[in-house]
């Protein structure tokens, strides 16, 4: 579904990826794990075109899409859930969600109202609130169920449970594995490595711009290094 083959990016003089590469296959979730300052936005923000790419190839449903702009990867699929979530705190819940699916017919973008409400009701009691005015939680729902209003094969998101509370953590990851069994392939960087590592079917850990390992999620936490430098585990 996504490829990545030897990516090189940098902002100005500094290089920040250095020969990424991974790939993500149809319905699978992938997590794309590393510290602080790795580059995993960097190549989730390269993927969308939102970022320059210096060398390499990015292919999506098998289709080139290094020289397309962001809103034709949209287009083709691909959904971005950015880490600071990029909601439109002046709005309401329900504007929020139709500027998810403005380029849509309105008889879709209904139908992927209704699913986004499936998977969290709570935005649908909550149609006419502000999105400003919402706790923690629900702006994360909100920026979760705006990018699926496109209803794509695929979505990318950057830090979902970044400042949540443990049981609102574990509502968004239950959304994921739903996604997935709904076919939604996905691509996920997460901080709560031993979460994501139990419902992703593989990781990549990405240090200093560069993939370091890669394998099933299961394999991975059984590693000495992540188990030392990522849950915690002497």
């Amino acid at each position: 579904m996504l490829e990545l083959k030897e990516l090189q990016v940098a902002y100005g003089n500094l290089q920040i990826l250095w020969d990424v590469s991974l790939k993500v296959n149809k319905g699978e979730i992938v997590a794309l794990l590393g510290p602080n300052g790795a580059g995993k936005t960097t190549t989730l923000k390269t993927v969308m075109s939102l970022l320059n790419l210096l060398e390499g190839e990015m292919h999506f449903d098998g289709q080139l899409i290094n020289d397309l702009e962001t809103h034709e990867i949209t287009k083709m699929g691909l959904s971005y859930v950015p880490e600071d979530r990029r909601l439109f705190p002046g709005m309401t819940v329900k504007e929020n969600l139709l500027m998810g699916g403005y380029t849509l017919g309105k008889d879709v973008v209904h139908k992927n109202m209704e699913d986004v409400f499936q998977l969290f009701p709570r935005l649908k009691e909550r149609l006419d609130q502000y999105a400003g005015t919402m706790s923690g939680g629900e702006r994360q729902m909100l920026a979760i169920g705006r990018g699926l209003m496109t209803g794509p094969k695929m979505i990318i998101v950057d830090e979902p449970s970044l400042g949540l509370a443990p049981q609102l953590v574990e509502d968004v990851f239950k959304v994921f594995l739903d996604l997935k069994s709904r076919g939604v392939t996905i691509l996920i960087v997460e901080q709560n490595v031993n979460r994501t590592l139990e419902i992703a079917d593989r990781a990549y850990v990405l240090e200093q711009g560069e993939i370091k390992m890669s394998g099933e999620s299961k394999e991975m936490m059984k590693d000495e290094h992540i188990k030392e430098a990522y849950l915690g585990v002497t």
